[in-house]
């Protein structure tokens, strides 16, 4: 799933390669992506396209005096192209969901891969007027998320850490990937509750939010967007590495399934050498 980071520079993209273009089509594909009807996507043809924002996860797309907003979901990606086919597509079964046509040549495509289809798109005059971003908690890139907002947010919290840093409404952005990069940057069990958490505990994590989405979003800075993904990857320290040698310790990452997703962590580094149980693994054995 596209987290912050991406999206932040999926948003830079977007600027540098939307603004100031001339809307000519915009073509739903796949009847569930559509989650608005008034204004019509038609509103959209026509109009200019102005600064692309982000709301957490979701990105804002200033069309006009209108806003096309979509949110990734897990498998759904942003595809530019400077040159568009001439036929336009049909609708089918394929991962095409919407493609939006500029005037002078290219666009680009709204994808989503596999058989669960989540990828949204909203047409709105306000992008607060989307559910999702209305209850989005603070950007913890924001200057005003500084560590005593973060102490304020986890104050009164009885959940695990894990649980508490992936909830859009506590802190915007933070899925499961950088969720695992954050506690391991961090030295933290992801099982931990967070009314456990002490001042100086607070502080460190804080600083682990802030340092490891602030590096993320550095090494994006300028990558164009049909390479992000691999540049994702390629910069998770222990998310999606189980089985491989944790790089600050050489201990050997392990990970806990769930019903549909999975945590990775090291138990050197945070769980004092300790292995977490991995409950989906522990049912299958009773």
């Amino acid at each position: 799933m596209p987290e912050l980071p991406e999206v932040e520079a999926l948003r830079e993209y977007l600027d540098e390669h939307l603004t100031g273009r001339v809307v000519e089509r915009v073509l739903p594909l796949a009847v569930s992506v559509l989650k608005t009807y008034d204004p019509p996507l038609t509103a959209l043809e026509g109009q200019t396209a102005g600064a692309t924002a982000r709301h957490g996860k979701f990105l804002a797309m200033r069309i006009g005096e209108l806003h096309l907003v979509t949110h990734l979901a897990r498998a759904g990606w942003l595809r530019w192209q400077d040159t568009l086919p001439a036929q336009p597509p049909r609708p089918g079964k394929g991962p095409l969901a919407l493609r939006v046509v500029l005037e002078g040549g290219g666009g680009f495509d709204l994808t989503e891969a596999g058989t669960q289809k989540r990828l949204a798109v909203y047409v709105v005059r306000d992008p607060q007027e989307v559910p999702g971003i209305a209850r989005l908690g603070p950007d913890p890139l924001a200057e005003s998320f500084d560590r005593d907002a973060f102490a304020a947010l986890l104050a009164g919290e009885r959940r695990q850490i894990k649980g508490v840093l992936r909830d859009q409404s506590v802190i915007a952005g933070i899925g499961n990937a950088y969720s695992d990069e954050i506690l391991h940057h961090a030295k933290m069990s992801p099982f931990k509750l967070t009314a456990s958490l002490d001042e100086d505990q607070v502080t460190h994590l804080h600083a682990a939010v802030r340092d490891t989405l602030r590096e993320a979003v550095e090494r994006t800075h300028g990558v164009a967007a049909g390479k992000l993904k691999a540049e994702k990857k390629s910069g998770l320290r222990v998310h999606g590495r189980a089985g491989e040698a944790c790089p600050v310790c050489g201990d050997t990452v392990r990970s806990v399934s769930f019903a549909d997703s999975s945590l990775e962590y090291c138990p050197t580094c945070q769980t004092g050498g300790k292995p977490l149980a991995d409950r989906r693994l522990s049912r299958l054995l009773k």
